[in-house]
């Protein structure tokens, strides 16, 4: 129940669409928001939240007074779909393009042959070939791939194939290091190697492959930035490239802190934290189960009903969070202070009971029932 996020583009996990999707179903949806909106439901300004490009960080209270007009209801209905605009998502519907196959792995989704033969060569890790490859077609490592229908990944260049993430072969070359040496040494934008920092960062086959750091490394040594890709990992419990995006320069931030439960850290950087920085915090403490500095936050005034920031497992609350994890003595902090135990998530419409539930954490489970 946990969302898949980087961090240039922290992103709900989007509704796919079925095999059959119909348009007028989605025009409801899109009427049913404009009805949750004018009825001042929370989840429905969180959603809206998360997929209106006008409120990324607007208040409920600013979300309500604001003017939806149904194109904007069928704005946040496409993106939640993954796609960019309504025009998109209908276009999807009606002629379905070979890049939004969403049954296709990635890598058989790219119309373009040059593109999708360096793919190949770097699935193969044959170095040679792909060098060669790009000498012959140099703009293709500035070249972008369009995918839609899901919340990330959606314009990928080349290099951003080294990370397997999302996960197409399950493994990677053992020489990829060198593969992505190859792409970089062809010119590599700068942005390519932000965006695959973050990839690699919170992926776990690189992890699993024994590559996550050597891939750190080498796109920090060609100017990819530490501090863009720490947040995304600890939100993904990647802590290895955490501590390694750390040791290559990125600095402690508040939400870093509540994450890797640096409680020294912790109190020096509260008194000047922002309201953005306390609210990720929160549910970084409350996702890892670190107590004393939920406390703290709370302490400081954080609502403990307030869905997690966007990107931050937003379609939940810290009460779901801590029960996945099956925290005990936070959930029962969480609850003390106030948490609903009835609030829903955005996606399954599940309780916190129902995600300790789905996590096998029965005890937690029944004391959470019995504060429905």
């Amino acid at each position: 129940m946990r969302t898949r996020a980087t961090e240039r583009k922290f992103v709900m996990p989007v509704k796919r669409l079925p095999s059959h999707p119909n348009l007028d179903h989605l025009r409801y949806q899109a009427k049913d928001l404009l009805k949750g909106h004018a009825a001042r439901n929370a989840s429905i300004a969180q959603q809206i939240r998360e997929f209106h490009p006008r409120f990324p960080q607007a208040t409920n209270a600013e979300i309500f007074a604001a003017h939806l007009a149904l194109s904007d209801a069928q704005l946040v209905i496409a993106r939640e779909h993954g796609f960019v605009s309504w025009s998109r998502l209908k276009a999807q519907i009606e002629k379905p393009a070979l890049s939004n196959q969403l049954d296709l792995p990635h890598h058989e989704r790219i119309s373009d042959a040059a593109f999708r033969r360096a793919v190949a060569l770097l699935d193969a890790g044959d170095t040679a070939a792909l060098r060669a490859h790009l000498q012959r077609h140099p703009n293709l490592v500035h070249q972008h791939v369009n995918f839609e229908g899901e919340n990330y990944f959606r314009n990928p260049t080349l290099l951003e194939f080294i990370s397997e993430n999302p996960v197409r072969h399950g493994t990677l070359p053992p020489n990829i290091v060198d593969v992505a040496t190859v792409i970089l040494d062809a010119g590599s934008p700068l942005s390519a190697r932000n965006e695959a920092l973050n990839l690699v960062a919170t992926g776990r086959v690189p992890r699993e492959c024994r590559v996550q750091i050597l891939l750190i490394d080498l796109l920090c040594d060609h100017g990819a930035d530490p501090a863009s890709a720490t947040t995304a990992a600890a939100l993904h419990g990647e802590f290895e490239a955490v501590n390694a995006l750390l040791r290559r320069g990125a600095p402690v931030t508040l939400p870093l802190a509540a994450a890797l439960d640096l409680i020294n850290d912790f109190h020096s950087l509260l008194p000047a934290a922002g309201s953005e920085d306390r609210h990720l915090a929160l549910a970084l403490a409350s996702q890892f189960g670190h107590v004393e500095i939920a406390r703290l936050l709370l302490d400081r005034g954080e609502d403990p009903n307030r869905y997690n920031p966007v990107g931050a497992h937003s379609h939940s609350t810290p009460l779901h969070q801590a029960a996945l994890g099956g925290h005990m003595q936070l959930v029962r902090l969480l609850v003390e202070r106030g948490a609903h135990a009835n609030m829903r998530d955005l996606l399954w419409q599940g309780t916190p009971a129902d995600w300790a539930r789905h996590a096998g954490k029965a005890v937690l489970e029944a004391y959470l029932r019995a504060q429905e």
